[in-house]
């Protein structure tokens, strides 16, 4: 009888601690599950402020947009250079809106993981206004593919990493000649 008795208290534990593990085994999936959604979701919120950062600063013309969409102290590693902070930053697009008033962006892709979102453009323009970089207006058209990554922290972009060809912009204005 002693004997069934620890068998019985055995099962008993047994059956206990596979039902422990099974709960505990559904808790872990949920709280993975949960994460992947929170994840999910900033970088979802993400994807949509990079694509906003292009809509509202260049085909808005919104450029008080860079003080909701970056933090203060943000870098654009553009090609050539670096832009840093509000200021530089105004400096700089102004330049390409008096180069090319009628200047637009398409976002053709946006993609995000994350604290990462990168996006894939193409930025149109007739080149109509006279600047130190561009030189006097040829009114030429100008098609600029590019990619940028954006880098976030707490919902604002604080870093993006640019690549595009400034010759191939050069060359189509005819600014510098074609090889």
């Amino acid at each position: 009888m002693r004997r069934f008795i620890t068998l019985a208290t055995m099962a008993l534990i047994g059956a206990a601690v596979v039902t422990h593990w099974q709960r505990v085994r559904e808790l872990g999936r949920q709280v993975l599950r949960k994460g992947t959604e929170e994840a999910s979701g900033a970088a979802e919120e993400n994807k949509a402020v990079a694509r906003r950062s292009w809509e509202e600063v260049v085909n808005q013309r919104n450029l008080d947009a860079l003080e909701e969409i970056y933090a203060p102290n943000f870098v654009w590693h553009e090609p050539d250079q670096d832009i840093q902070g509000y200021e530089q930053a105004k400096q700089f697009a102004s330049t390409f809106f008096a180069a090319f008033p009628d200047i637009n962006i398409n976002v053709e892709d946006v993609i995000g993981e994350g604290e990462q979102a990168v996006t894939r453009y193409t930025i149109r323009g007739t080149h109509q206004g006279e600047t130190e970089e561009f030189g006097p207006p040829t009114q030429k058209r100008m098609e600029l593919k590019g990619i940028t990554i954006h880098r976030f922290e707490d919902g604002k972009i604080v870093e993006e990493w640019e690549r595009y060809d400034n010759l191939s912009v050069m060359q189509q204005l005819g600014l510098v000649p074609e090889q």
